[in-house]
């Protein structure tokens, strides 16, 4: 179902938008060599309850997923690249952990997601969480009415091909509201002047991830935690846009990133 945001449920969801960037702020200051997954879950389900917001993972149950999902916030490590179940694991130097979140504040839903590096950053990390939040602002670039859905997804492999990525089209963005998932759905690969047109008031979470050299994608044993089927290392970058007659709102824009 896509459903059209009025103004002021835009500026709802920008409230919930504005939160949902400060806990990957908090993740990013927190994530260092010593601390363990278990203890940024925990953290951030302190950051919830105060603030009165709820969880969209919680509870969730999709069809890809060895469900129900019972944490909060998706933490996944080098090579897993989505949907990581927070477990005891301590992060380690050179690690490249990507955070991944979506609550609703008075019904109304955010999701975004970023990557960070873990002590001593490795060059070909960095390039490939620059590709991600390059092709997440490209994708953005083509958040305006009259566009296609195909304009976002050929924006985003476009990047992707000029790094030397390759792309998978099965996990990408999606329509969002009062609910975290809603049409349509945005692939990561596509064509220009395809799809759907973008109209004043849909609102989506876009979200371009990489892995370094591989498409293909495998599941561990806890049935969430995707990762490159070849091992490699991957980064994920992700806000929640809509679409004015103005032009594109991040509506979960970091203060660090303004």
């Amino acid at each position: 179902m896509i459903e059209l945001k009025t103004p002021a449920e835009i500026e709802r969801m920008h409230v919930t938008g504005r939160f949902v960037g400060e806990v990957l702020t908090e993740v990013g200051r927190l994530a260092d060599v010593g601390v363990n997954l278990l203890d940024l879950e925990r953290h951030v389900r302190g950051m919830i309850k105060e603030r009165g917001a709820v969880s969209c993972y919680w509870d969730y149950s999709p069809s890809f997923g060895r469900g129900p999902f019972r944490n909060v916030i998706c933490l996944s490590v080098n090579d897993a690249v989505l949907h990581g179940l927070p477990h005891d694991y301590v992060l380690r130097d050179g690690d490249v952990l990507k955070a991944d979140i979506a609550v609703t504040i008075d019904g109304w839903a955010a999701d975004s997601a970023r990557t960070v590096i873990v002590g001593t950053p490795a060059a070909d990390d960095l390039r490939i969480i620059r590709a991600a939040e390059e092709a997440l602002e490209a994708a953005i670039e083509e958040a305006h009415p009259g566009r296609r859905v195909g304009d976002i997804s050929e924006a985003i492999s476009s990047v992707a091909r000029g790094y030397g990525y390759p792309v998978n089209g099965e996990f990408g963005g999606h329509g969002i509201g009062r609910t975290m998932h809603e049409g349509p759905h945005i692939s990561n690969t596509g064509r220009s002047g395809r799809g759907l047109v973008l109209r004043p008031g849909l609102v989506l979470a876009l979200e371009p991830w990489f892995a370094k050299s591989t498409d293909r994608i495998v599941y561990d044993p806890d049935g969430w935690t995707i990762r490159s089927a070849d091992g490699s290392r991957a980064a994920h970058a992700e806000h929640t846009v809509a679409i004015t007659e103005d032009g594109p709102i991040v509506l979960t824009r970091r203060e660090s990133e303004n």
